[in-house]
């Protein structure tokens, strides 16, 4: 069950998809949204940046013809589907966040139980985890923690690591952080909040996110569906704020001026995030933290989109991409 796909009945009873649609998933992984969309007897355009995750969809796509498997990122989800010959889509689905897959092989650096090379990178090109840990400034890499990390000892984490360098292993910073943070009641690991916080700057995850919300904004139909899942309070507060400002009247970036009366370009499905069921947090722990939320697009045209709006940034002195 380690790769399961998360709240996949859910997913599939909002994304909603028909014999002869055209759906985007837009992180593939291991397939499991994909293989679902597949025996509804709709197309499926497959995204992912992950050269393992990619090979897996072309062999599957060997066996499935409604299969169109893209190597890239999904922040450019509209621009691959209309290279593909699909100006219109039906459906778009997001797993956001590592896998499984990731976080089980330690010589991609994910994970802080494992040793390995400090690394995370997705797609496998830019500077790694390491460079950061090595080469960013102490006040940015503080910044960086607490920003995308969400950790409380972000300044001490941060001086321990500068301290510390060069740092090149897994283990090497999970034991840091064990000497700097104190374990939480909660059973969260002491390293979970500044892995999370180099994983999402060495892969742009939450620019990522953006891009991709405003893509399927753009590229899909009237009548089309989102569907986002996401595993932490950054990705969700993001996808929570971009659907709240489209399904209401005026909304927009707080950069332009709001316009009065303007048609939303989503009405929300639910109001809620939606969770898994109980049966499902016991047999697969990584959904525990998920959250669910869906729209459907309406006949208006796209708002106005403003990234820096929309997603938190962070500068990194010292290292460039």
């Amino acid at each position: 069950m380690g790769h399961a796909p998360v709240m996949l009945a859910e997913v599939m009873a909002r994304l909603a998809p028909k014999p002869g649609e055209i759906i985007i998933d837009g992180t593939f992984g291991g397939g499991g949204y994909t293989r679902a969309i597949l025996e509804t007897g709709a197309t499926v355009v497959a995204i992912d940046r992950d050269p393992t995750a990619v090979a897996r969809g072309r062999a599957l796509a060997g066996t499935a013809p409604n299969l169109v498997m893209v190597d890239g990122t999904f922040g450019a989800l509209d621009r691959h589907a209309a290279e593909a010959g699909f100006e219109r889509v039906d459906g778009v689905v997001l797993d956001v966040g590592v896998s499984s897959y990731q976080l089980d092989q330690s010589e991609r650096g994910f994970s802080f139980r494992a040793d390995g090379p400090l690394d995370m990178r997705m797609g496998g090109d830019g500077p790694t985890a390491a460079d950061i840990c090595n080469r960013a400034d102490v006040s940015d890499l503080a910044h960086l923690l607490r920003t995308f990390g969400e950790e409380r000892r972000a300044g001490a984490v941060a001086r321990a690591i500068v301290e510390a360098r060069p740092i090149t292993r897994t283990r090497e910073l999970a034991l840091l952080c064990e000497r700097v943070v104190r374990a939480s009641k909660d059973g969260i690991h002491p390293a979970t909040r500044t892995f999370q916080a180099l994983r999402i700057a060495v892969n742009d995850e939450l620019g990522e996110l953006g891009r991709a919300l405003a893509a399927a904004e753009r590229i899909l139909r009237e009548g089309g569906r989102l569907v986002v899942v996401a595993f932490h309070s950054l990705e969700d507060r993001i996808v929570k704020r971009f659907l709240s400002e489209r399904a209401s009247e005026g909304g927009g970036s707080r950069h332009l001026p709001p316009q009065a009366g303007r048609v939303p370009s989503f009405t929300l499905i639910e109001r809620k995030p939606v969770g898994p069921g109980e049966a499902e947090t016991r047999e697969n722990p990584r959904a525990r933290s998920a959250k669910l939320r869906a729209a459907r697009r309406t006949y208006a045209p796209a708002f106005a989109f403003d990234l820096d709006d929309l997603v938190p940034h962070v500068r990194l002195r010292g290292v460039s991409w």
